[in-house]
C-alpha cells in the first residue's frame, strides 16, 4: 500500500492505496486516530486480499462535525447537532469527486469508529451514495436514535455493526444505553436489508480497546460481502 497526505478542500486527508483498487473506503480521522491509520490499513489488506483505497478525512471537532442532533447528556454546546450535514456534504461533494477523479467510480464504503460509526450510519440514511457501512462501536447512545432510525431506513446495501461487551458498563447513564440501541438497530437492519446483508459482532472489552482492529474488521467484512454480491 502507498501512503500519502493531501489537503482536499480545506481538510487534511490521509490516503492509502493499492494498484487498481476495486473499492473506495472512507473514514473519519480524529486526532486520536492518526497514529493507528497505517495499522488499520494493513489489517484490512491482510484480511480481505482485495485492492482498495482508504481515505481518512480530518474531523475538526469530534462532537460538532459528527453528532447529527443535540444531546444535552453528552454536550452542552448549543451548536452541536448543526454541522453534520456539512460534514456529509464534504464527503459527497468534495472528497468523493476528488477520489473518483484519481481512481474512477468505484463502490464506496463509509465507516468509522465511535462517533465516526454514528456518522456513517446516519449518512446512509440521507443518501444512497454508499454501497456499505462499516460502523465499529458506533455511538448509538445518542438520544432518540432508534425512533429516528425507524423512520429513516439505511440506503446502503450492507451494514456491519460491532460493540465491545463492556461498553454498557459505564457510569454515564446516557452512554450506558448503547447496547440496547445497537441491538435495536440490528433488528431494524435485519428487517430493512435482510439478515444476510447485515451483521452485529460483539468484541471483548470496553470502548477504548482495539479501535484499529475493530474498524479494520468492519471494513473487511463490507469488502468481502460486496465481493460475493
Amino acid at each position: 500500500m502507498n501512503h500519502k497526505t493531501s489537503i482536499i478542500n480545506g481538510r487534511e486527508c490521509f490516503l492509502s492505496d493499492a494498484i487498481n483498487p476495486k473499492y473506495i473506503l472512507i473514514q473519519t480521522l480524529g486526532n486520536h486516530e492518526r497514529g493507528i491509520f497505517d495499522r488499520t490499513t494493513e489489517l484490512i489488506a491482510e484480511s480481505c486480499g482485495v485492492p482498495f483505497v482508504l481515505a481518512a478525512f480530518q474531523v475538526f471537532d469530534w462532537n460538532l462535525d459528527l453528532m447529527p442532533w443535540h444531546d444535552d447528556a453528552i454536550s452542552r454546546k448549543p451548536e452541536v447537532g448543526t454541522k453534520t450535514g456539512e460534514t456529509l456534504g464534504y464527503v459527497t461533494e468534495s472528497l468523493l469527486p476528488a477520489l473518483e477523479a484519481d481512481y474512477g467510480k468505484l463502490p464506496v464504503i463509509l465507516g468509522g469508529y465511535s462517533l465516526g460509526g454514528l456518522f456513517a450510519l446516519w449518512s446512509s440514511m440521507q443518501t444512497d451514495r454508499f454501497a456499505a457501512i462499516a460502523a465499529a462501536s458506533p455511538s448509538l447512545w445518542i438520544k432518540d436514535w432508534l425512533d429516528y432510525a425507524k423512520g429513516n431506513p439505511v440506503q446502503a446495501g450492507k451494514v456491519y455493526l460491532s460493540l465491545g461487551d463492556q461498553e454498557e458498563h459505564v457510569k454515564n447513564r446516557a452512554i450506558a444505553r448503547v447496547s440496547d440501541s445497537v441491538r435495536g438497530e440490528y433488528e431494524l437492519l435485519k428487517a430493512q436489508l435482510g439478515r444476510e446483508n447485515c451483521t452485529l459482532v460483539w468484541n471483548p472489552g470496553n470502548h477504548f480497546q482495539d479501535g484499529d482492529k475493530r474498524l479494520a474488521a468492519a471494513f473487511s467484512w463490507c469488502i468481502k460481502e460486496l465481493e460475493v454480491k
